[in-house]
C-alpha cells in the first residue's frame, strides 16, 4: 500500500507554517504554534485519529492570532489533500458523537472533493484565556477548503468552553479516522462519478 504522507510548508510575510502528516500513523504529535489552546486541540486530533501530525508555526502573533490560525488550517488541509491523493479505496464518510463531561458534539465528514463547512456551537463563551474562540471558524473553514471535504460540526450542549471545543476535536478525530480508513471491500474511488 502506498504511504499516505505529506509535508507542506506555507510561508508568507505573515506566517511560516510547516505541517507533516502520516494518515496511517499511531497518533504521535509535535505541535508548536505559539497558541497553547490550539496546540492542545491539534494534539487531541492526532491522538484520537491515530494519525501522526507535526506542525511548526511562526506567525505575527503580536498583530493578531487570525493569520496564524487560518494559515495552520490551510496548511493542514493541504497536507490531508496531498496524503489522500485520488482518495482511492477510502471509506470517504465518517461520523462520531463524543461527550466531554457536560458537553456533547457530533461531527460528520465527507471527503467528497467539494468544500463545505457547517458549524453550530451551543457554547457561547467567547474566549479561553486570550484566545478568541471565533477564530476556530476561520481554522475550520480554511481546513475544509484545502482538504476538499464536507465538515459538519454540531456542538449540542455544554457551557464550559474547553469541554465544548475538546468534544468537537475528539469527534472530528474519530470521524476523520473512519473516513480515511482503507475499505477492505474495494480499492476504487468511492464515487459513482469515477473520481473525486
Amino acid at each position: 500500500m502506498k504511504k499516505r504522507t505529506a509535508k507542506i510548508r506555507r510561508k508568507t510575510r505573515e506566517t511560516d507554517v510547516e505541517a507533516q502528516l502520516n494518515v496511517d500513523g499511531r497518533g504521535a504529535y509535535s505541535v508548536n504554534t505559539g497558541l497553547p489552546f490550539l496546540d492542545h486541540m491539534l494534539e487531541l486530533l492526532a491522538k484520537h485519529a491515530k494519525m501522526d501530525i507535526r506542525i511548526q508555526a511562526k506567525g505575527d502573533l503580536r498583530v493578531d492570532y487570525h493569520h496564524t490560525v487560518e494559515d495552520i488550517g490551510l496548511t493542514l488541509g493541504m497536507a490531508f489533500d496531498q496524503a489522500l491523493g485520488a482518495r482511492r479505496g477510502i471509506r470517504r464518510y465518517g461520523w462520531s458523537f463524543v461527550p466531554m463531561d457536560e458537553a456533547l458534539s457530533r461531527v460528520v465528514v465527507d471527503f467528497s472533493g467539494r468544500p463545505f463547512l457547517k458549524r453550530e456551537m451551543a457554547c457561547r463563551r467567547k474566549k479561553i484565556l486570550d484566545f478568541d474562540l471565533a477564530l476556530m471558524e476561520d481554522f475550520f473553514r480554511a481546513f475544509t477548503i484545502q482538504a476538499r471535504m464536507n465538515l459538519h460540526i454540531a456542538q449540542f450542549y455544554g457551557e464550559e468552553a474547553h469541554h465544548a471545543h475538546e468534544s468537537v476535536f475528539k469527534a472530528l478525530a474519530l470521524a476523520m479516522r473512519q473516513a480515511c480508513e482503507q475499505d477492505p471491500r474495494g480499492r476504487s474511488v468511492p464515487s459513482s462519478k469515477g473520481r473525486i
